[in-house]
């Protein structure tokens, strides 16, 4: 278990409510298992079956995303976004929209990682950075769908869902390579 709230990396968001978001593959504040890490760390970059109960009744829409608040670079790593999943979705698979994977819900959208590629990119936390965070949140957002460019970067869907959000959920996984 951690010891630090997943929601203080995200404090500067504003209050919402929350929900609850769970997996078979990953308990709260758990070690990433070995698919849920980049290929180039020994992974396969799948992404972890997730499901989420307790959302505003008044909810319209879905999006999932991933950061790593730790990474190196000042603003963290997208790992995964996708925006325009629809409300009567509740759940997604492991490796959802990746390469073999089951297929993403019709409408669904997927944006560029830091990788620049459409879809999950799993741990790899440079040697010598320590612990790192994978904060897999869904927001459950006031709308149908959000008009996004395909092209649009994740601190963008980010945004929207600053505006469009009435709750969110967040599973925090850990990864460290020191």
């Amino acid at each position: 278990m951690l010891d630090v709230d997943p929601y203080q990396a995200l404090q500067r968001l504003r209050p919402v409510d929350t929900f609850t978001v769970t997996s078979t593959d990953l308990q709260e504040g758990g070690a990433l298992a070995r698919p849920q890490w980049s290929s180039a760390a020994g992974g396969v970059d799948r992404s972890p079956q997730l499901s989420w109960s307790g959302f505003p009744a008044a909810t319209r829409s879905f999006a999932v995303t991933c950061l790593d608040p730790d990474a190196p670079s000042g603003s963290g790593w997208w790992h995964w976004s996708v925006a325009n999943i629809p409300v009567s979705v509740t759940s997604l698979e492991a490796g959802v929209g990746g390469p073999g994977g089951p297929s993403l819900p019709d409408g669904a959208l997927v944006l560029r990682n830091e990788e620049g590629s459409r879809g999950f990119i799993g741990a790899a936390p440079p040697r010598g950075t320590g612990v790192h965070r994978y904060l897999f949140v869904v927001h459950a957002l006031d709308v149908p769908g959000l008009e996004i460019d395909t092209d649009a970067s994740p601190a963008i869907l980010g945004a929207r869902c600053f505006f469009h959000g009435l709750a969110r959920g967040i599973l925090t996984g850990t990864a460290t390579r020191d």
